[in-house]
């Protein structure tokens, strides 16, 4: 039999193995290079991207404080589940609500730690797709890959994945480590070129331009014809066979050499580019803040997830404190923030905010232009597939240690018998919840192929001249590709998907705020800053964020159809949750308020 009811997880983590499971969720390999395009089909805020990373992180810092104090009290296995409970048991007042506390923290960090791995799946099955269109163009398009190719790559990456996390968190561990160092390495070196090509690249300079059917970049404008689809007149680029750009002759019969330039807007008063360095870390306005820190806290997400560890640190009170505030600000006050305004400054005629908002991986557009621009024309492809390694690596992280976090609070929650009890089972050999592991991989394969029905919809929408060259067949077809007009009036799904995730964080972060008040009220460790201004703070931020799901699509702020569906899945569970907590302890005779303190640290 390989299973054991016990509940006894071996101590093997230290501090560097800690932090390390956390810096592996919040993995700028694989955010920078496949979360650019949704930030940039945000409505008219993409100029704000920057600014409202910032603002994401300093929302996350301060609840990375609270998860910090909070572990110093009650290290162990559950995070925010296990902290609900024992704040409120050790509390002098309140104790009698430690059950419906933990459930409601429990239920409700489900909402992100069960859809967040679908979110990650999608990616990878774009970002598989977009390698295999890079390298054979005519087969599929690496702008905007088959549908059915990435459902099948998503559901094998999510059982792939859930088998290292079944083999149990020591080898997890090691393969993170691993991960973090090259995907580190590999992103500042791309950010350094980035700043390089625009600083090497003044306006009226001859530089590159990206051809998003090829997958090429060219130093030559292209010859243009008009073509009418639609009853609309477009211009179209004339290619050749292997579908490569023609270039415009100029009068002496030579090619036309293109000559770069940093325009604001295009004619319809979309963005395009930064003027100056400045203007890439500007507010711009406060409501495109906001609707960029919703899609933001994304990519910031995970330093809370050591804190589900607790039970396999070997000094738990002392490092699992470090490793969270530690993860967050390396990967976010240091690597995000240095490689998004790298990404953003980058921007110019020759790759647009606009060619970013019709691309499934901006990142990797971006490095064949730097690549050309450093190893010579045509080798750019070269230096973006070494990049994509490390991407593809970060996918295997990230994906890997929420698994992790999210099995663990699910197996948690199987101890206490506030979700089936097998959920609660370790396995006899590996000592990892096994069963929760495997039921959050079949979960985010499902939550990954809804994520990828249309994740080129609403503001993402693909224009008539583009959809009328993508490949068709069983693996490269984009599926509701018909027209613009189609794909614009259906909502994108992986940004759907994507809110709902965050809102299931903003809830968490909201209600562990909270829980850090309440613990802290009264002990003799009280500190005003730590437990009860910057909570304070954190539950008024992560709320302000919630509430702008719902008013800021009507006050012009972003796209409407994502977020208020997110809010619809938001609802859904927690009706459900409470259909599912009055059933079950109807069915096991338990009360909703505990009638003793026992267990309480």
């Amino acid at each position: 039999m390989a299973e054991k009811s016990t509940t006894e997880m071996k101590a093997t983590l230290g501090l560097t193995g800690l932090t390390m499971n956390a810096m592996a969720l919040i993995a700028p390999g694989a955010f920078l290079w496949l979360t650019f395009s949704i930030q940039a089909t945000t409505g008219v805020t993409a100029p704000a991207m920057w600014i409202g990373i910032l603002f994401a992180l300093i929302l996350c810092l301060a609840t990375a404080v609270c998860y910090a104090e909070l572990a110093k009290l009650y290290p162990g296995t559950g995070s925010s589940y296990y902290f609900a409970e024992q704040s409120f048991l050790n509390h002098d007042k309140h104790w009698r609500y430690a059950r419906l506390s933990k459930f409601i923290v429990g239920w409700a960090s489900h909402l992100y730690y069960w859809i967040y791995p679908g979110v990650m799946v999608a990616v990878t099955g774009i970002f598989c797709g977009y390698i295999v269109g890079t390298l054979y163009p005519n087969f599929m398009s690496a702008t905007n890959p088959g549908t059915m190719f990435e459902m099948v790559v998503a559901v094998l990456f999510s059982l792939g994945v859930a088998y290292i996390a079944h083999r149990g968190v020591t080898g997890s561990t090691a393969v993170n480590i691993a991960i973090n160092v090259i995907q580190i390495s590999a992103l500042l070196v791309f950010s350094v070129l980035a700043i390089g090509y625009r600083l090497n690249h003044p306006p009226g300079s001859v530089a590159y331009l990206f051809d998003s059917v090829s997958g090429e970049a060219y130093t030559y404008e292209f010859a243009t014809t008009q073509t009418t689809a639609n009853g609309q007149t477009t211009e179209t680029i004339l290619r050749d066979a292997n579908m490569v750009p023609q270039p415009k002759m100029g009068a002496d019969g030579k090619p036309v050499p293109y000559q770069i330039s940093y325009p604001d807007k295009d004619a319809m008063g979309n963005f395009l580019t930064y003027a100056s360095g400045s203007s890439v870390v500007k507010m711009h306005n406060f409501g495109w803040m906001f609707v960029q820190a919703t899609v933001a806290i994304l990519i910031l997400v995970g330093f809370e997830s050591v804190t589900s560890m607790g039970g396999e640190a070997i000094n738990p009170k002392r490092h699992v404190p470090i490793a969270v505030i530690t993860s967050l600000l390396v990967q976010g006050a240091f690597c995000y923030l240095i490689e998004y305004f790298s990404a953003n400054y980058f921007l110019n005629s020759g790759y647009t905010m606009q060619n970013a908002a019709g691309s499934s991986a901006p990142i990797g557009d971006m490095m064949i232009v730097v690549g050309d621009a450093l190893l010579g024309s045509g080798r750019g492809r070269i230096f973006m597939l070494i990049e994509s390694v490390t991407v593809f690596l970060a996918l295997i992280g990230t994906t890997l240690s929420c698994i992790n976090t999210g099995a663990r609070v699910t197996y948690a929650m199987g101890k206490d018998q506030e979700v089936p009890e097998h959920f609660g089972i370790l396995h006899e050999k590996n000592l990892s919840p096994h069963r929760a592991i495997w039921a959050l991989a079949i979960i985010s394969a499902v939550i990954g192929c809804i994520a990828l029905l249309m994740p080129f919809g609403d503001a993402g929408a693909i224009v008539d001249s583009a959809i009328a060259t993508l490949p068709h067949g069983f693996w490269s077809s984009v599926w509701f590709a018909t027209s613009h007009d189609h794909m614009a009036a259906l909502p994108q799904s992986l940004l759907t998907i994507t809110l709902a995730s965050n809102f299931g964080t903003f809830l968490l972060y909201m209600l562990s705020c909270v829980i850090c008040i309440v613990a802290y009220q009264g002990h003799p460790n009280f500190s005003a800053m730590r437990h009860l201004f910057i909570p304070v703070f954190g539950v008024l931020a992560n709320l302000a964020c919630m509430i702008f799901y719902l008013i800021g699509p009507f006050l012009g702020y972003g796209t409407k159809m994502e977020p208020l569906l997110a809010l619809g899945i938001a609802a859904v569970w927690a009706i459900y949750g409470a259909i599912y907590f009055t059933r079950a302890s109807r069915a096991a005779g338990r009360a909703t308020f505990v009638a003793s303190r026992a267990g309480r640290a």
